[in-house]
């Protein structure tokens, strides 16, 4: 994908709950770039270079890592937010 469409796809994957403006997209992308998270290749289209990202395979492993984390602080989150057992007695 490039910029925008990946701007759009979190838009769109996140139901308008995360929208991200290009000028923090971008310099995130170039980033992970930087520490090889992800790849890119430049190609034109209609007349206009666009450069397209990809995950490598370091990316996809930190991205598995983290989402194990997220998961298991989101299922944290939401035990406390249940409240003790003891609240929900009558």
């Amino acid at each position: 994908m490039y910029g925008y469409e990946i701007v759009q796809a979190i838009r769109g994957e996140t139901g308008d709950v995360v929208n991200l403006a290009e000028g923090v997209v971008y310099p995130l992308l170039h980033s992970l770039e930087r520490k090889g998270a992800l790849t890119s290749r430049r190609a034109a289209v209609n007349g206009r270079s666009r450069v397209y990202y990809s995950l490598s395979e370091r990316g996809a492993s930190r991205l598995t890592e983290l989402a194990t984390v997220w998961s298991e602080l989101t299922q944290a989150v939401q035990h406390v937010l249940r409240g003790p057992e003891h609240a929900r007695r009558p």
